[in-house]
């Protein structure tokens, strides 16, 4: 079984809800999960064999909440060794604003010009559609488990 490092980034708590609703899933496979939403320099090297999944909110024009921001920093301007390491990303946001989820994509990119490989497609939570993204997020992780 995996080991997964769910990073969150969330304003108003959503994101964060989100990821302890996938960790019970991932539990439920069999998996070890810790959720992580207080990133800190260092903690991707604590286990280089852990899969990383990437959820976030968004915030103001499509920017990174402030609790994910040193995780974008530091694979920014630190260059971990990430290199074909896997990870997923969940993405949250609202559609009737401008830059509709970029935080997701901007970590997204970052995360592939390090090298490393997403497993699936990055699930997006539209906040217009979707009055449970838990439920949601739910399903999608029990398929995206699957792909580990």
């Amino acid at each position: 079984m995996a080991a997964i490092h769910i990073i969150v980034g969330s304003v108003m708590g959503t994101a964060l809800e989100v990821a302890q609703a996938i960790q019970q899933v991932f539990h439920q496979a069999g998996h070890q999960v810790r959720v992580n939403a207080d990133f800190r320099k260092g903690q991707l090297e604590e286990n280089p064999e852990e899969v990383i999944l990437i959820c976030t909110s968004n915030t103001g024009m499509g920017d990174l909440p402030l609790n994910i921001a040193p995780f974008y920093e530091h694979l920014k301007n630190d260059y971990p060794r990430i290199a074909g390491r896997r990870y997923g990303v969940i993405n949250l946001g609202d559609s009737s604003y401008p830059n509709f989820a970029q935080a997701g994509k901007t970590l997204d990119d970052a995360m592939a010009d390090l090298g490393a490989k997403r497993i699936g497609e990055p699930l997006v939570l539209d906040a217009i559609y979707n009055n449970d993204p838990g439920a949601e997020a739910r399903t999608w992780a029990e398929d995206w488990c699957q792909q580990l």
